[in-house]
């Protein structure tokens, strides 16, 4: 059971207009919104600050996005953000080899010199107490300017909020999360809805 439980999609009219950005990304409006909802402005401000950090300003496509908001999640623990990441990915073209293989990253020809410095980027990133190193930073600004920089760190940062968000309210998971949970991720790791019911 959520600690607190979501409102209504139609709730708040401002809250419903924004939130139709999550239709397109995951189909759905995630009940960590429609919880943030009970106080207008923070879903407000949320909803306004995931759209500006999941533009795509650079060359970090869409789905290198989703995937390094999906290995930050993981990392720390949120089967919750796990799940709609990996769809999100899904949704914005990752192939299943991708998405199957991605914590054989370091290893795999599936993915680019650059992408690979993202994720220990955000591996590091995500870690408590933070690893960013000078090895890791080096690397990063190998491959990416500044800006995609910001970018990549905006994504780790969003789910770092999140992450702590859904794990603490325990948000009820969405069907569509859930089934993207068990097909996308039951295979390859030891995922659960855990909380999340």
């Amino acid at each position: 059971m959520p600690l607190v439980k979501p409102l209504a999609t139609d709730e708040n009219e401002e809250v419903a207009e924004l939130a139709k950005f999550f239709n397109e990304t995951l189909g759905f409006c995630p009940n960590s919104v429609l919880t943030m909802q009970r106080r207008p402005a923070i879903a407000k401000a949320f909803i306004n600050l995931n759209m500006a950090v999941m533009a795509n300003d650079g060359s970090v496509t869409a789905e290198q996005k989703r995937l390094i908001g999906y290995i930050t999640s993981a990392h720390t623990g949120c089967r919750y953000c796990e799940a709609h990441t990996i769809l999100a990915a899904e949704r914005y073209g990752g192939t299943d080899e991708r998405l199957d293989n991605i914590w054989t990253f370091r290893e795999s020809t599936l993915y680019t010199e650059a992408e690979k410095a993202a994720f220990e980027f955000a591996l590091a990133a995500s870690s408590i107490p933070n690893a960013v190193d000078d090895i890791i930073s080096a690397n990063l600004h190998e491959y990416w300017d500044e800006g995609e920089i910001v970018e990549i760190l905006g994504v780790i940062s969003l789910f770092g909020y999140l992450n702590r968000w859904n794990d603490s309210m325990g948000t009820t998971m969405e069907t569509g999360a859930v089934d993207a949970g068990e097909r996308l991720l039951e295979k390859n790791t030891t995922w659960t809805r855990g909380k999340h019911v």
